[in-house]
């Protein structure tokens, strides 16, 4: 790869993309202002913007999306009658969790073993970055051969579909032949990929209530309804013996065609403990890629320290339902809520408020994009083939646009390899990921350009 131009070139650029990255991740932009200061995802969206400028671009923006927070838009004029490719990354990122459980500071970006740690290193202002070394090297290798727009959503963690909503009211804004989205990743390190699926995704918050308020457990226990204990047993409905979901209504035999994913890889990559099963049945990329999968995220009751003896008048949980392609997201919501009233037991009274949703995708591979992609990334990646992968995360805007644009050709990309272990603790970004994968994007608009 080192004998390119454009690989020499990006290659040279890596201190600049280190530092910038350091500047980006430092920013706490996580979209929760009810926790997060509002002020930090405003200045990673300025610092966007200016990075944008300072390449050339045009009509640069902070757009105020319908869900209250900013999207940074550019656009950079390619020679008359180009293509048009718009380019999207986010600058949100997940909350980091137990701080007292990264090694390094979440906010920090530190250098180890190799790796680039830090939240968003690799989801998504990785990807950010990994736009701007490919625009920067193909302007010192004779210009960029295409009208690039870029565009760079500051909610995509939460879900809240503020881009999704201004997109659809501003039809023409984001309009392009081929949109590159630089929120994937590849299999594994090394190894070029691109995602060709995606599930979709409902979050439904649940509370139950049984009580008018927690009684002691030794006057009342053992016939007083315990809203706690009635949660529990809802839960445990959405788990089949073997793990996999099961929610009523809702098919889950579907099998994925491609890459597979083996086991024991998949063990390592997820950290599986020693002894403990994997849930379902199926191959892993069945299970990961093709099927439906709950996840609770999270449950109010009391902790463990300082508990009283108290039966629980009302308790809640956070659930999350991926949906693979082939699967409506709303019908999948609909059977969910369903699901968890008529499995409430006792008379138990339940409210269900759904607090995000996006529906899945499948990409078309057989576009000239892709094989200009497939082109670019046996420079990038020598003496290797470009894979086709599924991911079970959840891209909205994937299908707003594809919705918007349905000529449009949509390539998923990017830097959340496994080792990445991006929304847990201590994410990190493999800096020789970054530098290939820019050096095949560049590649990318120059195929793509002449194609």
């Amino acid at each position: 790869m080192s004998s390119n131009p454009v690989a020499e070139t990006v290659a040279s650029l890596m201190p600049k993309a280190r530092a910038e990255l350091s500047e980006l991740v430092a920013f706490k932009s996580v979209a929760d202002f009810d926790q997060f200061p509002r002020s930090e995802s405003e200045g990673a969206a300025r610092w966007v913007a200016d990075a944008l400028r300072a390449e050339g671009f045009e009509d640069v923006a902070l757009l105020d999306t319908p869900d209250g927070t900013q999207s940074v838009y550019g656009h950079l004029p390619g020679s008359e009658g180009a293509r048009t490719v718009l380019l999207y990354a986010h600058y949100d990122v997940q909350p980091p969790l137990d701080e007292a459980a990264w090694t390094t500071p979440p906010f920090e970006l530190t250098e180890r073993d190799g790796r680039w740690y830090g939240r968003g290193a690799a989801d998504c202002k990785g990807g950010l970055i990994m736009h701007l070394l490919a625009l920067r090297a193909l302007k010192a290798n004779g210009g960029v051969p295409v009208h690039v727009k870029v565009i760079a959503e500051g909610s995509e963690e939460m879900g809240t579909g503020g881009l999704e909503r201004y997109a659809e009211e501003h039809p023409d804004l984001l309009a392009a032949d081929t949109i590159v989205i630089g929120d994937a990743g590849n299999f594994r390190v090394g190894l070029p990929t691109v995602t060709s699926t995606l599930r979709g995704m409902t979050a439904l918050r649940v509370q139950i209530d049984t009580l008018e308020g927690n009684l002691h457990s030794g006057q009342f226990g053992g016939a007083a309804p315990d809203a706690l204990g009635a949660l529990i047993r809802v839960l445990d409905s959405l788990r089949a013996e073997d793990g996999s979901t099961t929610v009523d209504g809702l098919t889950g035999e579907s099998s994925w065609e491609g890459l597979q994913y083996e086991e024991a890889q998949f063990r390592k990559d997820a950290k599986v403990l020693d002894g403990v099963e994997l849930l379902g049945s199926g191959t892993v990329a069945d299970r990961i890629w093709a099927r439906p999968a709950v996840t609770v995220l999270g449950i109010d009751c009391p902790p463990v320290v300082g508990a009283t003896p108290s039966v629980q008048a009302s308790a809640r949980a956070l659930l999350n339902l991926r949906v693979p392609p082939g699967v409506d997201a709303a019908e999948a919501t609909k059977l969910l809520q369903a699901h968890l009233e008529n499995h409430t037991p006792w008379g138990a009274r339940v409210r269900i408020e759904q607090i995000g949703q996006g529906q899945p995708f499948r990409a078309d591979t057989s576009s000239p994009a892709y094989q200009a992609m497939a082109d670019a990334m046996a420079v990038a990646y020598p003496d290797q083939e470009m894979q086709y992968a599924g991911q079970g995360g959840s891209i909205p805007l994937c299908n707003t646009l594809a919705a918007l644009y349905p000529n449009a050709e949509i390539l998923l990309i990017g830097l959340s390899e496994p080792e990445a272990q991006i929304h847990a603790v201590n994410e990190s970004v493999s800096p020789q990921e970054l530098e290939r994968m820019s050096v095949a994007e560049a590649l990318f608009l120059r195929n793509y350009a002449a194609s």
